[in-house]
Formats: C-alpha cells, structure tokens, sequence
C-alpha cells in the first residue's frame, strides 16, 4: 500500500514557447481547479446518506419506519453520546407543552435491536449515577471530623530523667 501510494504521480503537459515560473503556476492552478470540479461533479452524483443525529425530516425521508420513546431525563447529551457509540440513527425533538420538557427520540424500526442496548446501557449509567454519593459531601463530613478530634494542640515540655 505504501508503494502504491508513493509511486503515483501526475504528468501535466505544458505547451508554450517561453516556459516561465508564472506559467507552471497556471497551469498547476488550473489543474487543481479541474480535480476540484471532478470530485464535486462526483459528490452531485451519488448523495450521501445521513447517519446519527438527523433531522426528523430526514429521517422519515429515508422510508424505513419510525418509531419513538420518550424521555424525561433534561441530560440528554448522555444518551446522544451512547447513541452514536452503537451507530444508531436518531432524532431528537423537544416537547415543550409540559412543564419539565420531554424529549422524543425518533429511530428507525432495523435500529430497534441496537437501540434496545443503547437504552439499556444509558440506563444503566443513570442508576449509577443516582446511586455514587457526592465527593465534597464526603469531603465536609472528614472536616467535621477533623476539627472534632484535634482539640487539644498545646505543646507540653517535660524533661525526664
């Protein structure tokens, strides 16, 4: 693959009667104005697919079946996070009628099996979450503790003998 990659090389044709530095910069310009036509003429030509996060728009554009679970949980960035780790195809739209908003998660209906373990191990990150006690409560409480049991700080001189 290395060779490959090093042996390629491009042959331009320059035909002129005083080849100056100015003309080399023409046509290399026009050359790579030529290659940036091509692979834009390429792009138009096969659309590329949306995947992850998308629009509902585009989402139901792709005729594959939606489907939708609400969440009420206002982080959701932890489940877009799980989401794209599976490759699950999803849209998020907020309802904003209630008072603490729901989101709406849209998917296709093949993603279902992925999204069932994108919910599961989501799910399981929030019980753990609940669950792990604060770090500076922790923190407050050996303070407490702290200061309780030191009390007495006095420096006592005794010589024995």
């Amino acid at each position: 693959m290395q060779e490959e990659v090093e042996s390629r090389t491009v042959t331009l044709i320059v035909s002129g009667t005083k080849f100056t530095g100015r003309m080399l910069k023409d046509a290399i310009s026009k050359y790579m104005a030529h290659r940036k036509d091509k692979k834009l003429q390429k792009s138009r030509d096969s659309p590329v697919k949306p995947c992850g996060k998308q629009t509902v728009k585009q989402l139901v554009g792709q005729n594959q079946g939606v489907a939708n679970i609400e969440i009420n949980d206002p982080d959701i960035r932890d489940f877009e996070r799980i989401a794209r780790k599976y490759g699950v195809d999803y849209a998020i739209k907020k309802d904003r009628s209630t008072s603490p908003p729901k989101y709406l998660v849209f998917f296709k209906a093949r993603d279902a099996d992925a999204l069932t373990a994108a919910f599961s191990e989501y799910s399981s990150k929030k019980v753990q979450k609940q669950e792990r006690p604060s770090v500076l409560k922790k923190l407050a409480q050996f303070k407490d503790i702290v200061k309780n049991a030191v009390s007495d700080r006095t420096r006592k001189k005794e010589l024995e003998r």
